[in-house]
């Protein structure tokens, strides 16, 4: 990928992550971007040098762990990238590369704590799987993997209108393509442990 290319995925990665409308897979990451406003900005170094460093999925990785990781993707800019960007997509390979165990850790202990429909339950206002994601308790993957398991996401943004929620159903929603697992997998061991 030439720094251009690495520039534009930057720019249509971000807006996957931030804008309800942009999907980055629907629009083949098109983007508005002239070679000569990306020759004008004085970052530009920043995507040369990943150009060089990573190769294609690499680059694509490496953005995608950087704006799943931040609350705040319209605030994330390039220098917070620069600067620890690196530590941010180690860690995110590294749950990658254990997804199922961690998965099946975050699952014992959120179910240890609550009966499957009372993790679910947002009658009462957030329900007990968002409280533990939002306090860290449970990564972004494994709620991508709760949702393609039980669809819970439509139900959830019926009854929780709130700025919490959407964004969390935001990150969740535009995280789930960039997930590949086999579900089957994680089906059973939810089974496992809930039965």
């Amino acid at each position: 990928m030439s720094p251009y290319q690495v520039f534009c995925e930057y720019l249509a990665l971000k807006s996957h992550f931030s804008s309800i409308k942009y999907d980055y897979f629907k629009y083949n990451k098109k983007v508005r971007a002239s070679e000569s406003s990306f020759f004008r900005r004085k970052d530009r170094y920043f995507f040369e040098k990943s150009s060089r460093k990573y190769n294609d999925k690499e680059i694509v990785d490496f953005l995608v762990s950087n704006f799943v990781s931040t609350s705040n993707v319209n605030g994330l800019w390039i220098g917070e990238i620069i600067n620890s960007g690196e530590k941010v997509y180690l860690e995110w390979m590294k749950t990658n590369q254990s997804l199922t165990y961690i998965f099946k850790e975050q699952s014992t202990t959120l179910f240890s704590q609550a009966k499957l429909e009372d993790a679910f339950d947002c009658s009462k206002g957030h329900p007990i799987l968002l409280k533990s994601f939002l306090r860290g308790e449970i990564s972004p993957e494994s709620m991508v993997i709760y949702e393609k398991v039980f669809s819970f996401l439509k139900n959830f943004d019926k009854k929780l209108i709130d700025p919490v929620w959407e964004c969390v159903s935001l990150k969740i929603k535009k995280y789930t393509p960039f997930i590949q697992v086999d579900i089957s997998n994680y089906k059973k061991i939810l089974r496992d442990i809930i039965l």
